[in-house]
């Protein structure tokens, strides 16, 4: 599901409203192409085509925004640390689209929220009320009501799923930090190009050849979509605060549905359903309960770069 720190707020609801649906829209498409591709072609020649073809727009952001000198750090450790885990957390996501409905990954990934939430206590320091905390507890019920913990297939790929969510939100714990030195395009050129140059390297040793032509434009497609919806994401957080348009990333909810049915029948089960609503509940009240404190925070929501 797309992550870039929340710039200041603007007062431009109806045109971030848009945005914010548009990229949603977006990312669940990438995510279906993920689905699709991954039939076909190992997780990590996916991610190497995500990624890659993703830096033709960050490219363009990176020349519209000032060039180089945006990209400047001092800390060069957080931004590994930080691609290191995000990484990990977007093959954990392509492995879980493999083996499990596309909704159902998607409703997992809502969980996000809450782990920034709770991780933030002690890796920053954060203090968390009593609220917040109810919040968290209660949706983790959620999480637990859609993964059903067990044995069988779908169940092992739900916990790959909810793994890669733990490894997303400790990227935004991370994102979260550097964003107090660094530029949000900074942060988000150094992961795609990072999860390229790996992603890379494994070619030699996982490739398969694309079919036909077909193959080519899906695989530099799922990059390219990426890559355009987070900077539409980006552009929605910045004009506008992040109560008025967080909410509508649980669109992704209902994109992910009719895909899921229209291209491979799938059909989301009641548990999951009611599941997915108690974590979206939760989530909404925690970013309901950070804007009233006005805590920092990032963009949460299930659509990052560190996840897909």
């Amino acid at each position: 599901m797309s992550a870039a720190t929340a710039g200041p707020a603007g007062d431009q609801p109806g045109r971030g409203i848009l945005l914010m649906l548009i990229a949603v829209a977006c990312f669940v498409v990438m995510d279906a192409l993920i689905k699709w591709l991954s039939a076909t072609f190992p997780t990590m020649q996916v991610v190497f085509f995500r990624s890659l073809f993703a830096l033709v727009p960050i490219a363009a952001m990176v020349a519209h925004q000032g060039g180089i000198e945006r990209l400047k750090t001092k800390r060069p450790g957080m931004h590994a640390l930080r691609c290191a885990v995000g990484l990990g957390s977007m093959i954990c996501f392509f492995h879980a689209f493999r083996v499990m409905p596309l909704a159902d990954v998607i409703a997992i990934g809502f969980a996000a929220p809450l782990f920034v939430t709770a991780l933030s206590v002690p890796l920053l320091g954060e203090k968390v009320g009593i609220r917040r905390w109810t919040a968290v507890v209660v949706g983790f019920v959620g999480v637990l009501v859609m993964v059903r913990p067990g044995l069988d297939l779908f169940e092992v790929g739900a916990g790959i799923a909810l793994l890669g969510t733990v490894a997303y939100s400790l990227a935004m714990i991370l994102m979260r930090d550097l964003g107090k030195t660094d530029t949000t395009t900074a942060i988000t050129f150094y992961f795609t190009m990072s999860a390229t140059i790996v992603a890379g390297l494994a070619m030699p040793f996982v490739w398969v050849e694309p079919r036909d032509l077909s193959d080519w434009l899906l695989l530099a497609l799922v990059g390219l979509i990426g890559g355009v919806a987070q900077l539409l994401m980006t552009q929605a957080f910045r004009i506008t605060p992040v109560a008025v348009i967080a909410p509508f990333d649980y669109t992704a909810m209902l994109w992910g549905s009719i895909l899921g049915y229209a291209v491979w029948g799938e059909v989301p089960d009641a548990p999951l359903w009611v599941g997915a609503a108690i974590v979206a509940g939760s989530g909404l009240y925690i970013v309901h309960r950070e804007t009233r404190l006005r805590v920092p925070r990032l963009n949460i929501g299930t659509r990052s770069p560190p996840r897909r």
